[in-house]
């Protein structure tokens, strides 16, 4: 009787699997497309449980088309492997431990598998659209992409609504096109052609999410544990908006085991990745990640409550709906279990009333195929569609790191800045870090005092470019960012570039200045007019895209990777283009080609359509009449600037060591300060006055080289102190020449009274000789 009874219940539920095997011509769904769905797992037993949850209900589901299971093992997991009978499988490499950066995250095998499937499946040759689940799902009906209202171009996908990275500054630190973003994943239905445009950004932009540890706060990712699990999840939804693909997006086909349906929905994908519980039962596939229970003959999950159960304890019938479901997840699971065990050869179960359930016509009823009525797919609105695109300054949680950067030359010229800027950089709060690119010759380098003036990185000196023997020092800037990125590991996310002639009066930062990856921040150069000629036609294929900008540079470190290169290399097309050095085309009054540089960034960036945000409120130049309210954060002196009488040039003071030379300064500000201390004592502060109007009248002489000037300067006032000192001794001579006049007089008179009276004594005293 018993075994009459096994085998009746193991030839009705063959038989319920048989009606899922058949065609879906039967059931009105005749597929004018190719279809194969697709599911990735890891060789462990705990994907083989939820293989045979998958496999059995897509049985049931009568979803058409193949299936295909992607299984990542090693060579060494795949000795013991026991489960290849389980699904259909093609087997692709295990990248739970990437192979170049060693990093632990098994979950990027999913995006790494289609891909390998793409390339190397003779399936994926024969697919016209593909239908992409996880393994802890359950199938409730057929999923037809095109009845779902998928189309080339325009993929079909549920909402994960915890994907908050879409919303805020972590789009626009990853993918050029925000507003594109979709937060979906757990079911996906796309064209072929879509996936094979999407499967390589999808891994690539899965492992920049996974590798920006800086931006896995929870705040940013929705991650709860803030650990960059859901990498994967992001990696697809900004790998779909770069391959320019908009979903069309549903939030009641898929549901959670514990979660109440939509009134009047019925849900065709049960996902139960969340624990769920009915009454005082509860499952966690978490609890089950080791379980053999595959393997381990007739032992099933924990069965849950019967249906029956269910309607006694909720009486709201939303919820009851909700709880149903659930039970039908469980069962399906457990059912699915029966049929592996059978298939493993395992002896019959001891009958019980739960098998009895399984196999009963009530519970046939319930797990039925489920169509879809038609125009019942609700897709919900695109939420881009009537907003503006998210403000670029939401930084919010952890601030990137920041990286700020000089280029000098090692020349006393530079050192005085280099003192300067270090000082204001140490006052003004900038955060991160900061290198002096040091442009030197090993020559100069050897003869150079200055290497403790900053943190610094030395360079080789392109100053005298090495190819063409050009004397062009300013292409020193853009070569030496190139081989600090080549040269360094660098840790920050945005670099800040400036000058050396620059005084910081505050910070500069990105979430401030609203900078992004793809949307650096200057400030405007507006002389650049080639951005607006013919210049800029001939030295970029995207003249649309040049931004007249320079003097600070905010940029996202992987922009300036791309970018860098370009700079350096337009900075020396525009330098060997003399025939166009003009005024009218390059706004260089010397037309010199001076400025060669400053296009070859603006250029750079055009051909990378890196588009600015030009910011008029971070930069002045002392002697311009600031705005209104506005803080700026740097003094630019790169021009001459007056304050009444007193001016100041930098190119006075090109070849004077005001750093090695112990109390030089300026000389302007130096008699300045010595006239105001001595305020009181009028002959000092007239020489001053005279000095100072000297050195002024000198500074603006016209017909003089800089060199000449300050050399004349310095000559002149040395002069007058050599002067001032001959006179002291000459004074000093004369006053000892008086003296000794004076004494040598006085000595003498002394002298000729005692000859005197000695005359006269020896007269008196011996009168007979007379």
């Amino acid at each position: 009787m018993e075994k009459m009874r096994w085998g009746l219940i193991r030839v009705m539920i063959v038989a319920a699997v048989a009606l899922g095997l058949g065609s879906a011509d039967e059931w009105g769904q005749r597929a004018p497309y190719r279809i194969h769905t697709l599911f990735s797992v890891e060789c462990q037993n705990y994907f083989d449980w939820q293989t045979v949850g998958l496999m059995h209900s897509f049985k049931k589901s009568r979803q058409p088309g193949p299936i295909t299971r992607l299984l990542s093992c090693t060579e060494e997991e795949m000795k013991n492997y026991r489960g290849m009978n389980l699904a259909p499988t093609f087997r692709v490499p295990s990248w739970s431990r990437h192979p170049k950066t060693g990093d632990w995250y098994p979950a990027i095998n999913k995006p790494v598998g289609v891909l390998h499937w793409l390339q190397h499946s003779e399936d994926a040759k024969n697919v016209d659209w593909v239908v992409i689940l996880d393994a802890d799902q359950i199938i409730r009906g057929p999923i037809i992409p095109w009845e779902l209202g998928a189309e080339r171009g325009r993929p079909f996908a549920a909402h994960y609504g915890y994907l908050v990275g879409c919303d805020n500054m972590l789009v626009r630190l990853h993918t050029k096109h925000p507003e594109l973003c979709d937060k979906v994943g757990g079911l996906l239905a796309m064209h072929i052609d879509d996936l094979r445009v999407l499967a390589p950004l999808w891994l690539s932009k899965t492992e920049d999410v996974r590798q920006d540890t800086a931006h896995w706060a929870t705040n940013l990712t929705g991650d709860v544990y803030g650990k960059g699990w859901i990498s994967e999840m992001y990696g697809y939804s900004f790998g779909a908006a770069e391959a320019g693909l908009k979903h069309k997006i549903n939030d009641d086909l898929m549901i959670y085991p514990g979660y109440v349906p939509r009134e009047g929905v019925e849900p065709i994908l049960m996902h139960y990745g969340l624990p769920f519980s009915i009454g005082n039962w509860s499952f966690t596939k978490l609890d089950h990640h080791e379980d053999n229970i595959v393997y381990d003959c007739n032992r099933l999950f924990p069965e849950p409550p019967y249906p029956r159960e269910v309607k006694m304890m909720e009486p709201d019938q939303y919820k009851r709906r909700g709880l149903l479901l659930s039970l039908e997840c469980m069962n399906t699971l457990n059912e699915g279990l029966i049929m592996r065990h059978a298939e493993n050869g395992c002896p019959k179960p001891k009958w019980s009333k739960y098998l009895s359930f399984l196999k009963s016509k009530t519970f046939m009823e319930l797990t039925k195929p489920k169509l879809l009525a038609p125009g019942s797919v609700h897709i919900l609105p695109d939420q881009h569609q009537h907003q503006q695109p998210p403000p670029v300054d939401e930084f919010k949680g952890p601030y990137p790191k920041i990286h700020t950067l000089f280029s000098t030359e090692c020349t006393t010229y530079f050192d005085w800045q280099t003192v300067g800027f270090m000082h204001s950089f140490r006052l003004s709060g900038q955060p991160g870090n900061i290198t002096r690119l040091l442009s030197c010759t090993d020559e100069d380098l050897k003869k150079y005092k200055g290497r403790d003036l900053a943190p610094t990185h030395n360079v080789p000196s392109m100053s005298r470019h090495p190819l063409t023997g050009d004397w062009y020092p300013a292409i020193n800037k853009p070569a030496a960012v190139v081989h600090w990125l080549h040269h360094t590991n660098i840790d920050a996310e945005y670099i800040v570039i400036l000058d050396a002639d620059m005084i910081l009066r505050g910070p500069i930062t990105p979430w401030e200045y609203k900078a992004a990856r793809g949307r650096p921040v200057s400030t405007p150069y507006d002389y650049l007019i080639g951005c607006d000629n013919d210049l800029a036609k001939l030295h970029t294929r995207n003249p649309e895209a040049c931004d007249k900008v320079g003097g600070v540079i905010i940029m996202h470190i992987e922009d300036l990777r791309k970018f860098a290169m370009y700079w350096l290399l337009k900075t020396q097309e525009v330098r060997a283009d003399k025939e166009h050095y003009g005024k009218e085309l390059t706004g260089d009054i010397y037309e010199s080609g001076w400025i060669s540089e400053m296009y070859g960034y603006s250029f750079g960036a055009a051909e990378l359509n890196l588009r600015h945000i030009i910011s008029k409120e971070i930069l002045i130049y002392p002697g311009y009449v600031p705005e209104p309210g506005v803080d700026y954060r740097v003094f630019h002196y790169g021009l001459e600037f007056k304050v009444g009488n007193w001016s100041f040039d930098k190119a006075n003071w090109r070849n004077t060591d005001m750093i090695n030379k112990c109390w030089s300064k300026p000389s302007q500000y130096r008699m300045w300060t010595e006239a105001k201390r001595s305020s009181s004592k009028e002959n000092i502060s007239s020489v001053s006055r005279k000095v100072g109007k000297l050195e002024t009248e000198q500074a603006k002489g016209n017909d003089e080289t800089e060199e000449t000037t300050t050399t004349t300067s310095e000559g002149r006032f040395s002069r007058l102190k050599v002067w001032v000192i001959v006179v002291w001794v000459i004074s000093g001579v004369g006053f000892m020449v008086v003296m000794l006049l004076v004494c040598s007089t006085r000595k003498v008179r002394a002298r000729g009274k005692g000859y005197r009276n000695k005359r006269r004594t020896t007269s008196y005293s011996k009168p007979g000789l007379e």
